[in-house]
């Protein structure tokens, strides 16, 4: 039998305190957006299946599914959203 190759695993680094204490802005808001982004991909992706050829979505599905798509768009997006109602 060979030998596993060893695999180099770099050290811990620790933060300093200073550094523990400061949260980048940009960055809270870059985490903020993928958050929503993503809630906003589960809420579509859970209503899907309103779009299947079999079927015709209601205006209350079609303006819900667009309220949706445009939360990106909204102006105090991500901070401050307005999520829409499910019909």
């Amino acid at each position: 039998m060979s030998e596993e190759p060893e695999i180099y695993v770099p050290p811990e680094r620790t933060q300093t305190e200073e550094e523990a204490q400061y949260i980048d802005p940009a960055e809270l808001e870059r985490v903020k957006a993928i958050d929503v982004r993503w809630e906003r991909d589960r809420l579509l992706a859970e209503t899907d299946w309103w779009g299947v050829s079999d079927q015709t979505m209601t205006q209350a599905q079609t303006d819900y599914r667009k309220a949706l798509r445009d939360i990106p768009q909204q102006s105090g997006f991500p901070s401050d959203v307005t999520w829409p109602t499910k019909p």
